[in-house]
């Protein structure tokens, strides 16, 4: 079977574009090419450009995934090495997680002071800009409690 790079980016619903950067980084080989210079890829680029992209689905960075696949490529690797891999992963989402929940936390108690009025104190810029209750000096050019246009 020989696709064109169309139809490959077609069936992995993925684009043109993204087939040639994991060409260019090296995470899918360069395929055959035709007489006339076009691109011929194979069920086995197919498969590895459905692997990278469900890699990426699952938040896998580009370095994680070349890691992935090295693995796959060595033929000599062990299901233990995928899933430290795997585990690492997810401690990082987990990370990740976790300042996401810090970070909601934050806005969510800076937006608390807002009364949202049509007034030109606004506790969230006042936040923004470090004239919080914390006491940080404002930014220069603003004045407290008024902001300029």
């Amino acid at each position: 079977m020989r696709l064109t790079i169309g139809s490959l980016a077609r069936r992995a619903g993925s684009n043109v574009e993204t087939v040639r950067y994991y060409e260019r980084i090296g995470l899918l080989p360069e395929p055959p090419r035709s007489a006339g210079g076009h691109r011929l890829y194979g069920e086995e680029h197919a498969r590895r450009l459905a692997f990278i992209r469900r890699s990426r689905e699952l938040g896998f960075t580009v370095d994680e995934v070349r890691g992935l696949l090295a693995i796959c490529d060595s033929g000599n690797f062990t299901c233990a090495e995928v899933k430290a891999t795997t585990l690492q992963h997810r401690a990082a989402v987990r990370r990740k997680i976790a300042d996401l929940e810090r970070l909601d936390e934050l806005l969510s108690a800076i937006a608390s002071r807002c009364a949202g009025d049509a007034g030109q104190d606004c506790p969230i810029l006042d936040a923004l800009f470090g004239d919080d209750a914390a006491g940080a000096p404002a930014a220069s050019g603003w004045t407290h409690g008024r902001h300029p246009h």
